[in-house]
């Protein structure tokens, strides 16, 4: 091993860290998926859900990746080994697997929103006043090469960043992001709500309907809440890692998850107002997003400028998560390995590139990229968001909860000097219900 433990970066700043944290948190699904999955499942009634569950189980297994980061001060898979030893090493592969396999795919997506930033002044506009939009998508994902570019582009640039460090390079660049992030929300939740019509959208969004309150309200609650928090992959052990002894990890583990919940919450109230307001009909993921969206953008006034700033603040929320992912599997290399920040940043950027260029390729009709009738895209979304990161997640909790709990408790209390008054909550969910939870999660997406 190196002597990378002596030599090791550190936040400059509390308020940096949560931004770092808070930037990994926030991600495309907090934009595109949470407003819809609330708007579908009763409004008010699933944020409260959605809330309930984030202070249960996502704010316990994120304090404890923060006490397994910081107490050892190495990455996701040093720390297990220098804590415990044993088989428990593995827990941490499962993370730096996750991270890389993710991020391929994900930078895949990502490049849309620069593509989607240009073309909101070279003629998205017109193509969606003549209900083209969903047409152009269409054709997007059909050009394997543009897409590959894009991704490409996406890649470098969060590449960039991370060799740059964690003060210089990811703190800094969350530092500008996550509040520029913010203000272009505020904007235009601003815009949404002065549109015509925009208060169909906030009660579709906002007014509590629990006759669509369901058993599966839950598992999608429960399920948001995991993945949006980047929990079991790592990020935030890692990002432990490099917190001063002296920061309240308690105080940072809720402040994160109410960042990640703000963003998405706010995100519904710019979405679902525009929408309702031109009398269209929200859907799911990538066709609210870029197919619905630009169509709603087409009808306002200074159009161009608003789908711009919209996909600008999908870039942000894209990239602020992208480069935990990569520092995961960075710092691997760096501590374990010995390898130099800037050597371990673009060799493992790029062969996580080269994976990515496979799902992009995927993603077009009549693809030969398949594996068991699934898109080499969804195949390895899967191996990673419905195997690794819920494993990851049922291990941490059991590790913390029942394995290392008492130095875990020294070290969120920062031996004993700061006040921890849901101690007792915080071990029960790590014992008991996070792993559960989390089980049922990952049993309920095993199908294939």
């Amino acid at each position: 091993m190196s002597n990378a433990v002596e030599q090791r970066e550190n936040w400059g700043s509390r308020f940096g860290f949560i931004m770092a944290a808070a930037g990994s948190a926030v991600g495309l699904g907090n934009i595109w998926k949470f407003p819809y999955l609330a708007g579908a499942n009763g409004g008010a009634a699933f944020v409260v859900i959605y809330l309930a569950i984030v202070l249960a189980i996502g704010v316990s297994v994120m304090l404890a990746e923060f006490t397994i980061g910081r107490a050892s001060g190495l990455n996701a898979v040093g720390a297990f080994k220098k804590l415990a030893g044993g088989a428990w090493p593995l827990v941490g592969w499962l993370g730096v697997l996750a991270g890389f396999l993710i991020l391929s795919f994900y930078a895949v997506v990502a490049g849309w929103t620069i593509k989607y930033m240009i073309i909101s002044f070279t003629g998205l506009m017109e193509t969606a006043k003549a209900g083209q939009a969903g047409a152009a998508f269409g054709a997007f994902l059909n050009a394997s090469t543009e897409q590959v570019i894009y991704q490409v582009l996406f890649m470098v640039a969060t590449i960039v960043i991370v060799h740059q460090g964690i003060g210089g390079g990811i703190e800094k660049a969350c530092k500008v992001m996550m509040p520029a992030l913010f203000v272009i929300l505020l904007v235009l939740i601003v815009r949404a709500n002065t549109l015509e019509g925009a208060g169909k959208g906030l009660e579709f969004y906002l007014m509590p309907d629990f006759s669509k309150v369901t058993g599966g309200t839950f598992l999608a609650a429960l399920g948001q809440a995991f993945f949006s928090l980047s929990l079991g992959m790592g990020c935030m052990i890692t990002y432990g890692s490099y917190l001063s002894k002296s920061e309240s990890l308690p105080f940072c583990a809720v402040v994160v998850p109410l960042i990640d919940t703000a963003v998405a919450f706010l995100a519904g109230l710019a979405i679902f107002p525009a929408v309702f307001a031109f009398g269209m009909e929200p859907g799911a993921g990538p066709g609210l997003t870029f197919v619905t969206l630009p169509a709603v953008f087409a009808q306002m006034p200074m159009g161009e400028i608003f789908s711009c700033l919209f996909f600008l603040l999908l870039f942000f929320a894209a990239i602020t998560s992208s480069i935990s992912l990569l520092e995961v599997c960075v710092a691997y290399f760096k501590d374990e390995m010995g390898w130099s920040r800037p050597m371990a940043s673009w060799v493992l950027g790029g062969a996580i590139t080269l994976l990515g260029i496979p799902c992009a390729l995927s993603l077009a009709e009549g693809t030969p990229w398949m594996i068991a009738g699934k898109s080499f895209f969804d195949s390895v979304d899967f191996l990673s968001s419905n195997v690794c990161l819920p494993l990851g997640g049922i291990f941490i909790a059991l590790f913390v909860g029942w394995f290392w709990l008492e130095p875990a408790r020294k070290e969120a209390t920062n031996n004993g000097k700061i006040p921890f008054s849901w101690e007792p909550l915080w071990i029960w969910s790590c014992r008991l219900v996070a792993p559960l939870a989390i089980a049922y999660i990952f049993v309920s997406g095993l199908k294939w």
